[in-house]
């Protein structure tokens, strides 16, 4: 009897542990066909950067910053002022060749315009005048003629009276030169010369500008500030190399992966891909293939891990992410482009 209850039991146990395994778990998930198999996708270890990748924004020119008008996280429009270096001394030079220039401006149009018609006036009598002289001078000329020869005064004075016309002939033609001079315009060498100097005068207050306007440093692009790398107060040097903020396009988050040299023949633009990083978990990012290089060359993200290899060559790879994430830029992370279609 003991016997035939055991055997009922065991037999009992058996259909039990059959029904069991026949029936599917909750964490199961989906069927093994939709998984996806390592042919199907390239992995590759990738880094955050903006659409622009980082813009170095230094100065053109050195000086003394004035003000930095951003902070990091700044959003900035394209030309926005960013900085403004100390200007006192290339806005006195603005001045001064603005001066010139006027200056240069006025000669010219004094020579156009000749004398003024009070000048043309005063010559004009002085003109007449010295005429006058000259008809009183050869009057008394021949008077002095006739008493010669009537014996009534002596010769030296005859003489002297042809002196004084001949004096006052030289005035009245001292006289019409110069009504000449100040009613006729300018010469063509006069009014060469003046336009010349007007010429260099803008030359020189375009360059004086010019080199104003670089103490006024603006943004290249529209976006978002990544690092403010000097103060006011700090001395800066030119070029890009000494840089007062490094600026970003945002509008778009990419991912540059290094796509190993093994796998360069199965990627291509427009593929679907997503990215992980350890610090958002099994969080998945996704996006697509927006750009494939040309060149092969060294690694760009190393892993950190003894056994790495870090010969190897590497195709970059943009991979551009869906919905602008919240991604620090140059964050690592690991990248997996789909070569078939991507799961749904």
């Amino acid at each position: 009897m003991n016997t035939r209850l055991c055997m009922l039991a065991s037999a009992a146990l058996l259909a039990a542990c059959g029904s069991n395994q026949n029936t599917p778990k909750a964490s199961d998930g989906p069927a093994k066909s939709a998984l996806r198999t390592p042919e199907d996708t390239v992995a590759a270890a990738g880094r955050i950067e903006p659409l622009s990748e980082e813009i170095k924004v230094g100065s053109e020119i050195p000086g003394r910053l004035l003000e930095v008008r951003v902070e990091e996280g700044s959003r900035i429009k394209r030309g926005q002022i960013i900085a403004v270096l100390d200007n006192s001394d290339y806005q006195a030079r603005v001045a001064e060749a603005r001066a010139e220039l006027h200056l240069r401006q006025a000669e010219l149009e004094r020579l156009n315009n000749g004398s003024r018609t009070q000048e043309r006036q005063e010559a004009l009598a002085a003109t007449r005048e010295a005429q006058a002289v000259v008809t009183n001078a050869l009057a008394e000329k021949g008077r002095r003629d006739r008493l010669l020869k009537s014996g009534d005064i002596s010769r030296a004075d005859d003489e002297q009276a042809d002196r004084e016309y001949q004096v006052a002939i030289a005035r009245s033609d001292e006289a019409k030169q110069r009504y000449s001079l100040v009613d006729a315009g300018p010469r063509s060498d006069e009014e060469a010369r003046a336009k010349a100097a007007i010429e260099l005068a803008n030359a020189q207050l375009a360059e004086a500008e010019a080199r104003l306007s670089k103490t006024v440093i603006r943004s290249p692009i529209s976006g978002i500030v990544l690092r403010k790398n000097r103060r006011a107060g700090e001395n800066v040097a030119e070029g890009p190399d000494a840089p007062i903020v490094t600026v970003a396009d945002d509008s778009a988050i990419r991912v540059r992966v290094d796509v190993d040299e093994s796998d360069v023949g199965r990627v291509h633009e427009g593929q679907r891909a997503y990215v992980t990083a350890d610090t958002y978990g099994d969080r998945k990012f996704w996006g697509h293939v927006v750009r494939v290089g040309k060149v092969l060359g060294p690694k760009n993200v190393y892993s950190d891990a003894p056994t790495e290899h870090v010969d190897t060559k590497i195709l970059e790879t943009l991979v551009e992410l869906d919905g602008h994430p919240n991604l620090p830029d140059g964050l690592r992370v690991d990248s997996y482009i789909f070569t078939k279609d991507a799961p749904k």
